[in-house]
């Protein structure tokens, strides 16, 4: 753990004069040499957090650190593989490490890039958090604390967002659980992240279950998307207008409706080939996207019933309805 390192500077010194020890001196490996593999002495779980600048990865580096990983932030790539040796020869009691990168040119994602793939050749498992925002949401940010954008230059903000996310794209691909922070607030991003690796080993697969309404935008971060607006809208019935999903009188309404039961049947059809496939391919977070018109009726409805059914299956659910009161 960090007791004694706040904001990773002890784990980042180590790493530098790990890195910095001749060749062939005890203590030093270069990346190649990394062989020790989940069979070797220690093997520790390694999670890479990155993503689009402003989108919340020091928030996410403290919930990290709060569950009790070893986090280090703003640690240069070429010294991730050094820092892992150093644990895995010297440190029984750190098992979890936490690695925030920013990638700020790309001679930077190069170097990520090769020393990802020195990990998979070492057989260390790794993992990738990518944080994701939208455009307009990542401007109002720097604007409200008046800082540049790392890779504007002389341009303006949307000028670095637009290289940022370019160079990421590759990456964000290949991220095992991305986390759209656009509307989502920091206690929100923690229930995700403390879902998803607050209790590792118990539960193979963790789902998170999104209610959104397709006028606000399709959320970016979702593995699969289903239309619900099929259904009878209850904006139109007076008195459920003024209430939501939740609300036991306006899910009667909806799932009373001609097709309701049927979609959801079929649905948990498709989910059990999903998740099972999922676990057989070692993924460990999926995303589901329930879409209405304006995200507080059906989706809303619709997303409890899915989620409580996969609770019954054995996924550990979360639901989160994007965009109701947004209206």
């Amino acid at each position: 753990m960090r007791e004694n390192r706040p904001n990773g500077r002890g784990a980042h010194e180590e790493s530098e004069r790990a890195a910095a020890e001749p060749e062939g001196s005890e203590g030093s490996q270069d990346a190649d040499e990394l062989d020790a593999g989940p069979d070797g002495p220690h093997a520790p779980e390694l999670v890479i957090v990155t993503g689009m600048s402003g989108a919340g990865r020091s928030t996410a580096a403290k919930v990290f650190e709060d569950l009790g990983w070893y986090v280090v932030d703003n640690l240069a790539p070429t010294l991730i593989a050094p820092m892992v040796d150093l644990v895995m020869r010297e440190s029984r009691s750190t098992d979890r490490l936490a690695f925030v990168v920013d990638v700020r040119g790309r001679a930077f994602f190069d170097t990520l890039r090769s020393t990802l793939d020195e990990l998979d050749s070492a057989g260390l498992n790794h993992r990738i958090v990518f944080l994701e925002s939208e455009d307009d949401v990542l401007v109002r940010r720097y604007e409200g604390v008046r800082r540049p954008h790392p890779l504007q230059g002389e341009g303006r903000v949307t000028d670095g967002i637009e290289r940022e996310r370019e160079l990421l794209r590759e990456l964000r691909g290949e991220a095992d659980l991305v986390i759209d922070t656009s509307v989502r607030n920091v206690h929100e991003l923690r229930t995700i992240i403390e879902s998803a690796f607050g209790d590792p080993g118990e539960v193979p697969l963790r789902a998170t279950v999104m209610s959104f309404g397709f006028k606000y935008g399709l959320p970016v971060d979702a593995d699969l998307v289903a239309d619900v607006r099929f259904l009878p809208n209850p904006h139109w019935v007076p008195e459920l207008r003024p209430r939501t999903g939740q609300d036991p009188e306006v899910s009667g309404y909806v799932l009373s409706q001609h097709g309701a039961k049927e979609f959801l049947d079929r649905y948990a059809e498709v989910l059990n080939i999903v998740t099972e496939g999922y676990r057989r391919e070692g993924k460990r977070y999926l995303t589901l996207a329930i879409g209405c018109t304006g995200g507080k009726h059906r989706s809303v409805a619709m997303s409890e019933q899915i989620a409580a059914r996969l609770s019954a299956e054995g996924v550990d659910t979360v639901v989160v309805h994007r965009d109701m009161g947004r209206e």
